[in-house]
């Protein structure tokens, strides 16, 4: 598919995906929104990818929602705004439900919904001009679709804080807060994105994956007997799989695992 807002660059196993919006400083609307979704589903099904990367041109990753959009939004109906803001809530999951890791690559501004973005991915590396915000109230909203993903990275108590403010939060701010995993230079923010993506193909894909599922099943669920037996349901299935057999063999034998021969 071509894409009038993205750009999808593959280099071996790994697929960037750039919001080319760069005159706007990515802010999406309804076609961004939609193609972002489209391309993630498509992404999903694909074997040969291993990372995904997402990413914005220009000065910023992705200041949020476009105004105007959101102008022409506010005037419409109740039903067409539910319709609207549902498209972005179903995106967004497609990026957080991924098979694949993700990475979000941030420089510049992540507001709103571009704070949403990088919240839905697995891992975030930021550069040090970066700056976050959930800028909502201050246009008289809420981000409440970038909700379920904000909120997971950084946790409820620190979304009080910024939810309500609206307060720009730096890249060393959001590493402290847990947003980011790692703050570096712009001059070497596609280095550390290149150690990253380095120690992900080190993993086997498919016990990727599940990894990502346990994440969503346990995260802040009760350790009761219930979620005792989902995960040992969980690592069973995992330990028949071929990957795991193939893992575990190469380990006993010292010699590289499948998929670490299937990068080179």
């Amino acid at each position: 598919m071509d894409y009038q807002f993205l750009q999808l660059e593959q280099q071996q196993q790994v697929a960037t995906v750039w919001i080319n919006r760069a005159e706007l400083h990515n802010a999406f609307n309804t076609t961004v929104i939609e193609e972002l979704h489209h391309c993630f589903q498509q992404l999903n099904e694909r074997h040969d990818i291993r990372v995904v990367v997402l990413a914005g041109r220009g000065k910023s990753f992705s200041a949020g929602a476009d105004l105007n959009w959101m102008k022409q939004a506010g005037q419409a109906s109740q039903a067409d705004n539910e319709a609207d803001a549902l498209k972005l809530a179903k995106m967004l999951q497609s990026l957080a439900t991924l098979k694949q890791p993700t990475i979000a690559r941030v420089q510049g501004i992540a507001f709103g919904g571009g704070m949403g973005l990088a919240s839905a991915c697995d891992i975030c590396v930021a550069s040090t001009d970066a700056k976050f915000a959930t800028s909502e109230v201050r246009l008289g909203l809420a981000p409440s679709t970038i909700s379920p993903y904000v909120i997971r990275a950084i946790g409820a108590r620190q979304a009080s804080r910024y939810f309500l403010t609206a307060e720009r939060i730096t890249a060393e701010q959001a590493l402290q807060i847990g947003l980011v995993h790692e703050v570096t230079t712009p001059e070497l923010l596609d280095a550390k994105i290149d150690d990253m993506i380095q120690a992900l193909l080190l993993g086997g894909p498919e016990a990727q994956a599940a990894s990502k599922q346990l994440i969503q099943m346990v995260n802040q669920q009760s350790v009761d007997e219930s979620l005792l037996l989902k995960t040992a349901q969980h690592i069973a299935h995992v330990r028949q799989g071929e990957e795991a057999k193939n893992g575990l063999n190469a380990f006993l034998n010292k010699h590289s695992p499948a998929w670490i021969k299937a990068t080179a």
